[in-house]
């Protein structure tokens, strides 16, 4: 039985390592998985397959790295956890602030970060902690900036953890 899930790859076209979305969904489609559709350039992937996400995570991480020279990280969920995640988000949307998910596929980095936000005092309010995710409100233009955006972007979460702009994840639906 076909599934369709959503692969999030970590890092891509950021820094030095640049895919376009049509080499990234041939990708896909040689490694034997179906419907692939990209989303826009920051490696976001909807497809389907008949195989478990414990089965398809490390083909996928294999064939990426395999073939674009690079040390593929993907985080990988059913598509129909999605949705869930979307209407869980617990803030107001503001025009003034970034409305993230910071997906997170191991329960001890979940519960480490969870903390770590909370020590960062100013941030306290704008992070709360989702069923496998994070949620993330920043005002715009301190997502990089910002004392919690610097504990994400060292290298002990990079294969761990990506975050998305929750209006990424509505088109995704």
């Amino acid at each position: 039985m076909m599934t369709k899930y959503i692969a999030f790859l970590r890092g891509i076209n950021v820094g030095n390592i640049r895919i376009k979305m049509t080499d990234l969904q041939s990708a896909f489609e040689k490694m034997g998985f179906t419907e692939v559709k990209t989303y826009l350039q920051t490696g976001n992937v909807v497809f389907q397959s008949d195989r478990t996400l414990v089965e398809i995570k490390p083909i996928l991480e294999k064939g990426l790295s395999e073939t674009f020279n690079y040390d593929a990280y993907v985080l990988l969920y059913p598509h129909n956890s999605l949705e869930n995640i979307i209407v869980q988000y617990p803030f107001a949307r503001l025009e003034t602030h970034h409305a993230y998910v910071i997906f997170i596929e191991n329960n001890p980095i979940l519960e480490e970060l969870n903390a770590l936000s909370h020590e960062v005092s100013e941030e306290a309010n704008s992070i709360k902690l989702g069923h496998e995710v994070l949620y993330w409100q920043v005002k715009k233009g301190e997502s990089t900036d910002i004392p919690f955006a610097k504990i994400l972007a060292k290298a002990k979460y990079k294969s761990t953890t990506t975050v998305r702009n929750i209006q990424t994840l509505e088109k995704m639906i």
